[in-house]
Protein backbone atom coordinates (compact mmCIF):
# COMPACT_ATOMS: atom_id res chain seq x y z
CA UNK A 1 0.00 0.00 0.00
CA UNK A 2 3.12 2.67 0.73
CA UNK A 3 4.54 1.68 -2.37
CA UNK A 4 1.49 2.34 -4.28
CA UNK A 5 0.93 5.92 -2.28
CA UNK A 6 4.35 6.70 -3.07
CA UNK A 7 4.16 5.81 -6.81
CA UNK A 8 0.84 8.10 -6.72
CA UNK A 9 2.45 10.95 -5.42
CA UNK A 10 5.99 11.11 -7.71
CA UNK A 11 3.07 10.26 -10.72
CA UNK A 12 1.94 13.66 -9.55
CA UNK A 13 4.60 15.59 -9.18
CA UNK A 14 6.28 14.84 -12.25
CA UNK A 15 2.97 15.40 -14.36
CA UNK A 16 2.45 18.67 -12.60
CA UNK A 17 4.60 20.87 -14.21
CA UNK A 18 2.89 19.75 -17.53
CA UNK A 19 -0.63 20.65 -16.48
CA UNK A 20 0.39 23.93 -15.25
CA UNK A 21 2.08 24.80 -19.13
CA UNK A 22 -1.25 23.67 -20.39
CA UNK A 23 -3.04 26.15 -18.29
CA UNK A 24 -1.18 28.87 -19.60
CA UNK A 25 -1.75 27.55 -23.63
CA UNK A 26 -4.00 30.00 -25.27
CA UNK A 27 -6.82 29.27 -28.01
CA UNK A 28 -6.98 33.17 -28.52
CA UNK A 29 -5.44 36.30 -27.46
CA UNK A 30 -6.24 38.92 -25.61
CA UNK A 31 -4.07 41.67 -27.69
CA UNK A 32 -4.54 40.60 -30.97
CA UNK A 33 -2.97 37.42 -33.04
CA UNK A 34 0.35 36.07 -34.15
CA UNK A 35 1.82 38.03 -37.09
CA UNK A 36 1.86 37.30 -40.60
CA UNK A 37 5.83 37.04 -41.84
CA UNK A 38 4.76 37.80 -45.60
CA UNK A 39 3.06 41.34 -44.21
CA UNK A 40 5.45 44.17 -43.43
CA UNK A 41 5.86 45.15 -40.01
CA UNK A 42 7.13 48.13 -37.86
CA UNK A 43 10.05 46.84 -35.97
CA UNK A 44 10.07 47.98 -31.93
CA UNK A 45 13.45 46.93 -30.17
CA UNK A 46 12.98 46.54 -26.58
CA UNK A 47 16.16 46.18 -24.19
CA UNK A 48 15.59 43.69 -21.38
CA UNK A 49 17.46 45.02 -18.40
CA UNK A 50 17.59 44.15 -14.92
CA UNK A 51 13.66 44.70 -13.71
CA UNK A 52 12.45 47.13 -16.63
CA UNK A 53 12.13 47.33 -20.30
CA UNK A 54 13.20 50.66 -22.44
CA UNK A 55 11.00 51.68 -24.10
CA UNK A 56 8.78 50.56 -21.75
CA UNK A 57 5.96 52.64 -22.80
CA UNK A 58 4.72 51.50 -26.70
CA UNK A 59 1.81 53.06 -28.82
CA UNK A 60 0.63 51.30 -31.83
CA UNK A 61 -2.75 51.34 -34.45
CA UNK A 62 -5.09 49.05 -34.17
CA UNK A 63 -4.48 46.60 -37.05
CA UNK A 64 -1.04 47.19 -36.53
CA UNK A 65 1.62 44.75 -37.40
CA UNK A 66 4.99 45.03 -34.94
CA UNK A 67 8.20 43.00 -34.80
CA UNK A 68 9.43 43.58 -31.27
CA UNK A 69 12.82 42.58 -31.36
CA UNK A 70 13.68 41.64 -27.53
CA UNK A 71 17.32 41.81 -26.52
CA UNK A 72 18.33 40.54 -22.82
CA UNK A 73 20.54 42.76 -21.93
CA UNK A 74 20.43 42.00 -18.81
CA UNK A 75 22.62 39.12 -16.29
CA UNK A 76 19.75 36.60 -15.51
CA UNK A 77 17.19 35.72 -17.25
CA UNK A 78 13.99 38.03 -18.31
CA UNK A 79 10.59 37.14 -20.25
CA UNK A 80 8.44 39.34 -22.30
CA UNK A 81 4.59 38.11 -22.13
CA UNK A 82 2.19 40.18 -23.86
CA UNK A 83 -1.42 39.93 -22.66
CA UNK A 84 -3.77 42.06 -20.41
CA UNK A 85 -2.99 42.99 -16.71
CA UNK A 86 -5.50 40.55 -15.10
CA UNK A 87 -4.08 37.89 -17.34
CA UNK A 88 -0.61 38.25 -16.66
CA UNK A 89 -1.34 38.29 -12.95
CA UNK A 90 -2.66 35.14 -13.03
CA UNK A 91 -0.09 33.42 -14.87
CA UNK A 92 2.48 35.07 -12.44
CA UNK A 93 0.71 33.01 -9.64
CA UNK A 94 1.22 29.97 -11.84
CA UNK A 95 4.80 30.79 -12.40
CA UNK A 96 5.52 31.41 -8.24
CA UNK A 97 4.75 27.61 -7.99
CA UNK A 98 6.58 26.72 -11.56
CA UNK A 99 9.32 29.21 -11.65
CA UNK A 100 11.68 27.79 -14.37
CA UNK A 101 8.61 27.02 -16.71
CA UNK A 102 9.77 28.04 -19.88
CA UNK A 103 7.49 30.15 -22.56
CA UNK A 104 7.32 28.95 -26.04
CA UNK A 105 4.06 31.33 -27.20
CA UNK A 106 3.56 33.06 -29.78
CA UNK A 107 2.73 36.30 -27.49
CA UNK A 108 5.88 35.17 -24.91
CA UNK A 109 9.25 34.22 -24.72
CA UNK A 110 12.00 33.91 -22.19
CA UNK A 111 15.53 34.87 -22.80
CA UNK A 112 18.69 34.04 -21.43
CA UNK A 113 21.43 36.68 -20.94
CA UNK A 114 22.79 38.19 -23.78
CA UNK A 115 20.38 36.74 -26.29
CA UNK A 116 17.82 38.49 -28.89
CA UNK A 117 14.68 36.62 -30.20
CA UNK A 118 11.78 38.07 -32.06
CA UNK A 119 8.06 38.30 -31.61
CA UNK A 120 5.61 39.34 -34.77
CA UNK A 121 2.38 40.48 -33.57
CA UNK A 122 -0.83 42.21 -35.06
CA UNK A 123 -3.01 44.11 -32.78
CA UNK A 124 -6.61 43.98 -33.76
CA UNK A 125 -8.29 45.11 -30.32
CA UNK A 126 -8.15 48.72 -29.08
CA UNK A 127 -7.14 48.90 -25.06
CA UNK A 128 -4.58 49.26 -22.91
CA UNK A 129 -2.36 46.12 -23.02
CA UNK A 130 0.99 44.61 -20.68
CA UNK A 131 4.23 43.31 -21.19
CA UNK A 132 6.03 41.48 -18.23
CA UNK A 133 8.40 39.40 -16.81
CA UNK A 134 6.80 36.62 -15.00
CA UNK A 135 9.87 35.09 -13.35
CA UNK A 136 9.12 35.47 -9.74
CA UNK A 137 10.04 38.69 -8.10
CA UNK A 138 10.95 40.77 -11.24
CA UNK A 139 7.00 41.76 -12.22
CA UNK A 140 6.82 43.12 -8.33
CA UNK A 141 10.62 44.79 -8.86
CA UNK A 142 8.74 47.00 -12.09
CA UNK A 143 9.44 44.94 -14.77
CA UNK A 144 6.53 45.77 -16.75
CA UNK A 145 5.64 47.60 -20.11
CA UNK A 146 2.66 49.20 -21.96
CA UNK A 147 1.31 48.89 -25.29
CA UNK A 148 -1.48 51.60 -25.79
CA UNK A 149 -3.68 50.36 -29.08
CA UNK A 150 -5.69 53.66 -30.72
Amino acid sequence: MKTIKLATALAALLIAPAFAHDQHEHGSFSAGEPGNPKKSARTIEILLNEMDYAPARIEVKRGEQIRFVLRNVGKEDHEFLLATTKENLAHAEVMKKHPHMEHDDPNGVRLAPHKTAEILWKFTKAGTFEFSCLIPGHRDYGMVGHVTVN
